[in-house]
């Protein structure tokens, strides 16, 4: 299934006999997150609040469910989604702000495929491509029956440290900040800067466009060909797991198996001061 959904598709689904759920998942700094979905959105919207639904508490736990924004505890996030009416036989939509920097419904795509909900598509150019295509917007909150929906995590490829370097040396993994912390230049989030060696760099710029959308297939599959090559595993992290998912989407959409993801990404990789840490340009 194509996880992306246009605005056109989107807008002829909400007026369906049984229309999707659509979680509106913008937050800030590019938006101002519950604020931005009051004054407005897409009709029936729901918001689901990012760190507080997507992530469990930073920092507790190593391996997988560490960094910056680890995996949920499987039995919060089944109590928030059904909270937030999610059943397990409604198809779903996710979206964000849309213009860079975007990720966050990305996440709740990744999030939700992983806790096992078979049919969710995230809105190709968010918010912004669906205001500017002068679609209708509402400003009340709501809210839905409860759900049912079972979380049953793993339904998505995940690696630790020790698989992300062992992907790195063995097939390919792939960094998706921007290059100038891939190469260890600068790094604004966290304490040391430098990637994962071996990893290859795969930005946010590469893989959409200045207005949100994702890239064409046919131009995302020569990029991504060119850092993977013949790997038999892909991977991918970023600085939390945030673009990171953004990017394994990307991969997906461009027609290859969707790639694992390394939740804690570089905010869990330093942690351990024994883990290598490379810089400069990729060799």
């Amino acid at each position: 299934m194509n996880p992306l959904i246009d605005v056109s598709e989107l807008a002829t689904a909400l007026a369906s006999a049984a229309p999707p759920l659509v979680f509106d998942v913008r937050f800030p700094p590019a938006s101002s997150g519950r604020a931005a979905y009051q004054e407005e959105h897409v009709p029936g919207a729901v918001f689901l609040d990012r760190d507080a639904v997507l992530a469990g508490p930073p920092g507790t736990t190593p391996g997988p469910t560490g960094g910056r924004h680890p995996l949920p505890d499987p039995a919060a996030l089944q109590e928030a989604l059904r909270d937030l009416g999610l059943t397990a036989d409604h198809p779903v939509v996710v979206y964000d702000e849309g213009a860079p920097p975007v990720g966050s419904a990305a996440r709740a795509w990744w999030i939700l495929r992983w806790a096992g909900h078979p049919d969710v598509r995230l809105l190709d150019g968010g918010f912004a491509a669906w205001k500017n295509e002068g679609r209708p917007t509402e400003t009340a909150t709501v809210e839905r029956p409860r759900g049912d929906f079972t979380v049953r995590p793993g339904s998505m490829p995940v690696l630790d440290a020790a698989g992300a370097a062992e992907l790195a040396r063995t097939g390919a993994l792939l960094d998706a900040r921007v290059a100038v912390r891939f190469r260890g230049e600068e790094e604004p989030l966290d304490p040391i800067a430098g990637r994962i060696p071996g990893a290859g760099n795969l930005p946010l710029g590469d893989v959409v466009r200045a207005d949100g959308r994702f890239r064409p297939a046919a131009e995302l599959r020569p990029k991504i060909e060119k850092l993977i090559g013949d790997a038999d595993s892909v991977g991918t992290y970023c600085g939390s797991g945030i673009t990171a998912a953004h990017t394994a989407l990307a991969i997906t959409a461009a027609g290859y198996e969707t790639p694992a993801l390394y939740v804690g990404s570089w905010s869990e990789w330093i942690t351990d001061p024994n883990r290598p840490i490379a810089k400069g340009p990729a060799t």
